[in-house]
C-alpha cells in the first residue's frame, strides 16, 4: 500500500506533518534584500493552510547573486528576518526551507552577469565567463548560506541547480562550452553542483535536512536533455547528501513558459515592465512566451523516467492541483508532491484536501501572478491590488 499524502514523512532529519510542500514562487516581498512582514504573513498563511513545508523564494548566495529586485541575499542584515519568518512558520505546525542559488545569466538587475561561457542575456546584456577563482566564491557563498539559514532555524534548504540559473547553465550543453575541469563530458558539467553539495554539507553538518531543484530538460534547442539530467542526478545521488531531489524544466534564460504551461501573460507582462523593456515586450512577447497548453501534473510524464532510474526520494512538481494527482503521485513512488500556483490563490487548499472538504483546488492556471512579482506575488483574480509595503 502506498503511504497516505496527508500523513507524517520524514525529509532528510526532518519530520514533515504530511507530503505536500508549497514550490518556491518568488514572491517579490523583500525591499532591500530583507524580510518583510508582508512576507512572513504570506508564509504564515501557507503554513497555517496545511503544507508540511513553506519554501521562501529566492534566497541569492550573494547581492551579485539576485536575479530581481526585491530578492533576500546572504548578508548580516538578512538575519534576524530569516528567524522571524521560521519562528512564525514553525508556530503554525509547518517546516520551513529556502532555495538558496545564484542567478548567474538570468535576471535585469546587475551590472554583471556571469555564466560558464561567454553570451548574452534574454535581454542581450553581454554574459561573462566565471572564473575558476570565482567558481570558489560561489561554493563558498553557498556554504555561509546553508549555515545563516540553518543559525536562523530553519530545517532545510533547496539549493538552485534549474531554471537557468547559474549552476543550471553549467550542466547545459547550451551554454556551458568550457574546456577546463567544468566543461564537456557531463561529470566535469556536473562538478559544481556537487561541489556545492559537499560544501553545504560540510558546513552545516546535518542540522538541516539539504534538497535540489533539477532540470530535467531545459526546454529548448541544444540544452539540458532528459537522459543527460539522469545521468546528472544519478551523479548527485551518489554522494549521498540530498535528503530529497525535485524534478522540474524549463527556465527563465529562454522559452520560460515551458516550465509554467497554460496562458501566457503577454499584455500583463508589458504592462508591469517599465519603459523600453514594456514596449519592447508588447513586439515580442508572442516569441518570449510562447503557447504550452495547460495539463494536470504536466511534468509527470519526465519525471516518471527519474522515479524509475533513481532511488533518492524525489519531489513532483508542475501544475498539481487535484487530491487525485496527489495520490497518483505519491501511488507511483513519489515521496512528497510541490504545489505553487494552486497555493498562491488559496493557501488553505492542503488543509481543505486532507479535510475531505474539496477535490482540487481553483486555480485556473491564467499565469496573471506571474508579473506580479513586480509589486508582491498573488492571485491577482481574487487579490488585483498589491498589498501595502
Amino acid at each position: 500500500m502506498p503511504p497516505e499524502p496527508f500523513s507524517p514523512a520524514s525529509l532528510g532529519p526532518v519530520r514533515l506533518r504530511n507530503r505536500i510542500v508549497k514550490a518556491a514562487t518568488f514572491e517579490g516581498m523583500s525591499p532591500a534584500g530583507l524580510v518583510s512582514d508582508n512576507l512572513i504573513e504570506f508564509h504564515r498563511r501557507i503554513a497555517a493552510g496545511g503544507a508540511g513545508l513553506t519554501t521562501v523564494s529566492y534566497v541569492a548566495v550573494s547581492r551579485d547573486g539576485r536575479g530581481a529586485p526585491n530578492e533576500i541575499y546572504i548578508h548580516d542584515a538578512a538575519a534576524d528576518g530569516l528567524a522571524r519568518i521560521a519562528a512564525s512558520v514553525h508556530a503554525e505546525g509547518a517546516a520551513i526551507s529556502a532555495q538558496l542559488g545564484h542567478a548567474g545569466p538570468v535576471g535585469t538587475i546587475r551590472k554583471r552577469y556571469l555564466g560558464p561561457s561567454p553570451g548574452r542575456t534574454m535581454t542581450g546584456t553581454k554574459v561573462e565567463q566565471i572564473t575558476t577563482t570565482e567558481i570558489d566564491d560561489v561554493v563558498a557563498e553557498f556554504a555561509r548560506g546553508a549555515v545563516m539559514l540553518a543559525q536562523a532555524g530553519f530545517d532545510a534548504v533547496e539549493l538552485h541547480f534549474g531554471h537557468h540559473y547559474l549552476v543550471s547553465a553549467f550542466l547545459s550543453p547550451r551554454w556551458n562550452r568550457r574546456t577546463d575541469d567544468y566543461g564537456g563530458p557531463t561529470a566535469n558539467r556536473a562538478r559544481l553542483p556537487v561541489r556545492i553539495l559537499r560544501a553545504v554539507r560540510d558546513a552545516t553538518g546535518g542540522r538541516i535536512a539539504i534538497t535540489a531543484k533539477l532540470n530535467m530538460t531545459d526546454g529548448i534547442r541544444r540544452g539540458l536533455q532528459t537522459a543527460d539530467s539522469i545521468e546528472i542526478a544519478r551523479l548527485l545521488q551518489a554522494e549521498g547528501i540530498m535528503a530529497a531531489l525535485e524534478l522540474t524544466a524549463g527556465g527563465s534564460r529562454a522559452n520560460q513558459m515551458f516550465m509554467f504551461r497554460g496562458d501566457p501573460p503577454r499584455a500583463e507582462m508589458a504592462a508591469a515592465l517599465p519603459g523600453l523593456a514594456g514596449a519592447g515586450f508588447r513586439l515580442a512577447g508572442r516569441a518570449l512566451l510562447r503557447d504550452y497548453p495547460y495539463q494536470e501534473a504536466y511534468l509527470l510524464p519526465l519525471a516518471r523516467q527519474f522515479r524509475s532510474a533513481l532511488a533518492l526520494p524525489l519531489i513532483l512538481l508542475g501544475g498539481i492541483s487535484t487530491l487525485a494527482t496527489i495520490q497518483q503521485a505519491v501511488a507511483e513512488g513519489f515521496d512528497f508532491v510541490a504545489m505553487g500556483r494552486a497555493l498562491l490563490r488559496e493557501p488553505d487548499l492542503v488543509a481543505r484536501l486532507a479535510a475531505g472538504e474539496v477535490t482540487a483546488g481553483t486555480c485556473t492556471h491564467c499565469n496573471k501572478c506571474i508579473p506580479s512579482i513586480f509589486t508582491g506575488t498573488r492571485c491577482v483574480l481574487d487579490h488585483p491590488d498589491p498589498e501595502p509595503r
